[in-house]
């Protein structure tokens, strides 16, 4: 571990006129080891940060597959790159909402002689394609997948998913029955993933044929059930789920927590707490404990509807049920406090209690916080929270943690510094693509603070990010860019807006 040199120089360090035992000597050979596996590990860190940045800068938003994929082959910096795992996860998770980057740099990795894209970067460039509507680049990258015999559930689950969510709810289901093509088994699983993604799009009746043919060869379980009483929940059929209960009976399938919490959902969606009270007794009647999940459900809907005393009483049920509550939980537990201005109570839940019940928070539990102070003024502080998770190990901050710091930032008096920094972290430190509420709001604020060119910027990259903007922020770009006499900016927003009219 150490040549002889080192052991010399660690015995320098060691106390004097102190008699030195093996184990002793061999616990600082541990130390000075640990600080060397440190060392390497930051160093690590650096280089695939360094090696992310570089990608980064060289893709040009708006570029063709093509054109990123060439700009990648052709860099000499970019060939000496190396290629890892964790480095191709990072790229497609940072232009999952550019899929012609994405697609890009899956080619030009694949393209390395020597690495093989592990699975799952399949399917995100499956996703991606499918999220951005691609449909047709989706069924030619899934094709590909098939002859590689690549093509898992997972996958399939995807594509489902990706035609359901673009209206296209019959390739869904064309894709569950040519299964058999991608080697595949038509299982209880497998139609559950139907189901869920036919149900989820609101397509609750088709769902329901289907499953009524289906069953005859494919055995339902409790969750086939569960899947129903959420989509005739989801639809306002509250009836036809209480039904899907008695039925799950009749299978010999015992109805769960989750079965009896989504109609609680649905109930309190409609603040109908008298009926959710009747269920909570009724779960008890049937020995069916409620869970972390119902207690906080209930809790957000009261908290909606600004019961906070009657909310922060389900916090003290839930405790003295036994009930040990989780991040989302708490969560919903500062959400409640921030609202009914119990600010410092707040605090305390997150700072005390949540290390003493050993509850690690996560991106949204920061977020909160981060909001909540904002929301009260309080934005020092809430730059210290900032600060926490960008030093946390849990959780890294993403678009929705700079929101309200950045919102707070065109308040009056706030100087320009304040929001180049937070802008800075987040697209040359962070690399987090902005949506379209964080552009319109950049433009809206930057448009009020006369920096109309700045604010034509961001539509540009908005644009060439393929976000379309909102008519409202159209119209409020093209009134502060006519007053700056920008007239070819003028023009391509006009045409932007006419096109959106016809469309």
């Amino acid at each position: 571990m150490f040549s002889g040199i080192a052991r010399k120089n660690i015995l320098l360090l060691l106390p004097v006129n102190h008699a030195i035992s093996h184990v002793t000597f061999r616990n600082y050979l541990r130390y000075f080891s640990s600080l060397s596996s440190l060392s390497h590990v930051k160093q690590c860190h650096l280089k695939r940060d360094s090696d992310l940045d570089l990608l980064v800068r060289k893709i040009v938003v708006g570029s063709s597959e093509d054109e990123v994929f060439q700009i990648l082959m052709q860099d000499p910096a970019c060939g000496a790159t190396e290629i890892t795992h964790d480095l191709i996860g990072r790229l497609l998770n940072r232009f999952k909402d550019d899929w012609k980057s994405a697609l890009g740099i899956f080619r030009w990795a694949e393209s390395h002689r020597g690495y093989k894209p592990a699975p799952e970067f399949y399917d995100k460039v499956v996703d991606t394609l499918g999220k951005m509507k691609q449909m047709e680049k989706m069924r030619v990258f899934v094709e590909e997948m098939n002859m590689a015999r690549l093509v898992s559930l997972n996958t399939i689950a995807k594509v489902m998913r990706r035609f359901a969510g673009a209206g296209e709810w019959k390739d869904a289901v064309r894709t569950f029955d040519e299964m058999d093509k991608f080697r595949l088994e038509k299982n209880t699983e497998s139609m559950n993933l139907l189901l869920d993604t036919l149900c989820k799009e609101s397509k609750v009746e088709q769902a329901r044929e289907i499953f009524l043919k289906l069953k005859l060869h494919i055995p339902p379980n409790a969750h086939t059930f569960n899947i129903f009483i959420h989509g005739w929940c989801k639809i306002n059929r509250v009836e036809e789920a209480q039904w899907t209960i008695q039925e799950m009976k009749g299978h010999g399938c015992r109805p769960t927590v989750i079965s009896y919490s989504t109609i609680i959902q649905f109930y309190c969606h409609q603040f109908n707490f008298r009926r959710v009270h009747e269920l909570l007794d009724e779960m008890q009647d049937q020995r069916c404990t409620p869970n972390v999940v119902t207690y906080t459900t209930i809790m957000h809907s009261l908290t909606k509807s600004e019961a906070f005393e009657e909310s922060l009483k389900i916090v003290d049920r839930m405790k003295s049920s036994g009930c040990k509550p989780d991040t989302l939980f708490y969560n919903v537990l500062l959400h409640t406090l921030g609202r009914a201005g119990r600010v410092h109570e707040a605090i305390h839940v997150f700072k005390v209690e949540m290390p003493q019940m050993k509850v690690a928070p996560n991106t949204s539990t920061y977020n909160t916080a981060i909001a909540m102070l904002c929301h009260h003024g309080q934005e020092e502080a809430a730059l210290d929270f900032l600060r926490d998770i960008q030093n946390s190990p849990y959780c890294e901050p993403d678009v929705q943690t700079y929101f309200p710091l950045l919102k707070s930032c065109f308040r009056a008096g706030k100087k320009d510094d304040c929001l180049s920094k937070l802008l800075d972290d987040m697209s040359s430190k962070r690399h987090l693509s902005f949506d379209l509420s964080t552009y319109a709001l950049l433009i809206h604020g930057l448009c009020k603070r006369n920096k109309a060119e700045e604010a034509y910027n961001l539509f540009v990259r908005m644009m060439a990010q393929g976000i379309r903007p909102r008519y409202v922020t159209c119209r409020l770009l093209l009134e502060e860019i006519k007053q700056k006499n920008m007239h070819d900016a003028a023009k391509r927003v006009e045409d932007f807006v006419k096109k959106m009219k016809t469309f």
